[in-house]
């Protein structure tokens, strides 16, 4: 059999074993070391096993990860993202929908210095939606609202899949987590947008006025200023070069922990739960990105990326073209597969013919971070729909109708960063 054949049986018997619910890591394991000791030998096959899991976690790079899952775990405990609504609210509360536009800027804020799109839904969930459905508010769009600011995590430095990405690529990781700042922004405000418009073609949606929120401008402010304070030693760091990604995660992590103590919100159960939940978490990004690392050696081995770029080349597509083949691809996926498993599977097939084609890497990680939002939200998975479904009690169809011009909005924000590439590229074009 070729080794083409044989990395296309592997592939299809890797989603075949993710079909039956089969740990992706362990799927992807399995393909990589059976197909590899098939085409090479049952003993390298093993050798590879043991040297791959340990030089893929002992990567230094990968050290980052467990920084910023533990700042933003730690600053979900203490109860951050709660504080950041509740300032945004009395800046926006005089805003028709304001609630909805406040609860995306607050999944927004949160996720910058969190870094992880579930904790940001999560906290989004417990706080907002139950405050938009006192007011009067549509359940689908306040679930909507929760759960399209939450996917901001995976974009917005730091986020944990943009240095998976850095890993996976060799790209330099302080530029992929820095890339992601603007098409970030951008995001935010094209989705707070749509809220509003929603709320001015619709005023059903949102049928009645808050009263002017209790707490003070200068109140405000003092809740939310840790957000900001946070980031910018965080991620300014990074960017100016006086953190590398390590340092400036660590930087992150201490920051978090020093303010939860100083406002005495992180009892002793609040921080085991934190250090508990990083743990977890991190341990699982791990494993798919050793699971990653070996299957795209297999991949290399069959020459599956060869054959791809050859392929292409033969049908003679413009580069363009190809571009929005892959991600017709990845938003295929992102339908029925968790996003992190799309990024390990999918990374080292399609980086490669992307280099060859002549685009930035950086850019395409950029661009496959925002396609996994959309996965995010769609349908059968759409993981964070489930998660806010779960913690409010919306039923998933008034969540997946409620997050429809959202979803639109997403796609625009993708082909506006594939229109004009300097929207992820400019800053890190700074740092080189």
């Amino acid at each position: 059999m070729a080794n083409e054949l044989v990395g296309l049986v592997g592939f299809l018997v890797m989603l075949a074993l993710i079909a039956l619910r089969v740990p992706v890591a362990i799927a992807m394991i399995g393909v990589a070391v059976v197909g590899y000791a098939y085409i090479v030998s049952p003993d390298a096959a093993l050798a590879r096993l043991g040297a791959d899991a340990f030089r893929g976690a002992s990567l230094y790079s990968l050290s980052v990860i467990p920084f910023f899952i533990l700042m933003g775990m730690v600053l979900a405990n203490a109860n951050l993202g709660r504080d950041v609504y509740v300032a945004l609210d009395r800046f926006l509360w005089r805003v028709r929908g304001g609630l909805s536009v406040a609860t995306i800027a607050a999944s927004t804020m949160f996720a910058s210095v969190s870094g992880s799109s579930i904790a940001s839904a999560s906290t989004m969930s417990r706080v907002a939606v139950p405050e938009m459905q006192r007011y009067g508010y549509d359940d689908g769009l306040s679930a909507a609202s929760a759960a399209v600011g939450g996917t901001l995590g995976s974009l917005i430095p730091p986020s944990a899949l943009l240095v998976l990405y850095g890993v996976l690529t060799a790209e330099p990781i302080g530029q992929v987590l820095i890339a992601g700042f603007l098409p970030g922004l951008m995001t935010a405000l094209i989705l707070m947008v749509t809220a509003w418009l929603l709320v001015r073609r619709r005023p059903s949606l949102a049928p009645t006025q808050p009263e002017r929120p209790e707490i003070t401008v200068a109140g405000a402010v003092r809740l939310v200023w840790a957000v900001p304070a946070i980031f910018a030693i965080s991620m300014g760091g990074l960017y100016f070069g006086v953190f590398t990604p390590t340092e400036s995660g660590a930087a992150g992590a201490f920051l978090a922990l020093l303010y939860a103590l100083a406002t005495r919100r992180l009892t002793l159960r609040r921080f085991y739960a934190a250090v508990n939940d990083s743990i977890k978490v991190s341990a699982q990004i791990f494993l798919l990105m050793i699971a990653g690392q070996m299957f795209g050696f297999f991949l290399a081995v069959t020459r599956i990326p060869m054959w791809l770029g050859r392929t292409i080349s033969d049908i003679d597509l413009t580069p363009w073209l190809v571009v929005v083949m892959i991600f017709a691809i990845y938003f295929v996926l992102g339908a029925v597969m968790d996003e992190i498993a799309i990024l390990v599977i999918m990374t080292p097939m399609m980086y490669p013919v992307v280099i060859d084609l002549g685009y930035d890497g950086i850019w395409f990680g950029v661009l496959t971070m925002m396609m996994l939002l959309t996965g995010l939200l769609t349908p059968p998975i759409g993981l964070i729909t489930f998660v806010v479904s779960g913690l409010t009690g919306i039923p998933l169809s008034k969540v997946f109708r409620g997050l429809t011009p959202f979803w639109l909005a997403l796609c625009l924000a993708i082909l506006l960063v594939i229109a004009f590439p300097a929207i992820a590229t400019y800053l890190p074009s700074l740092m080189q």
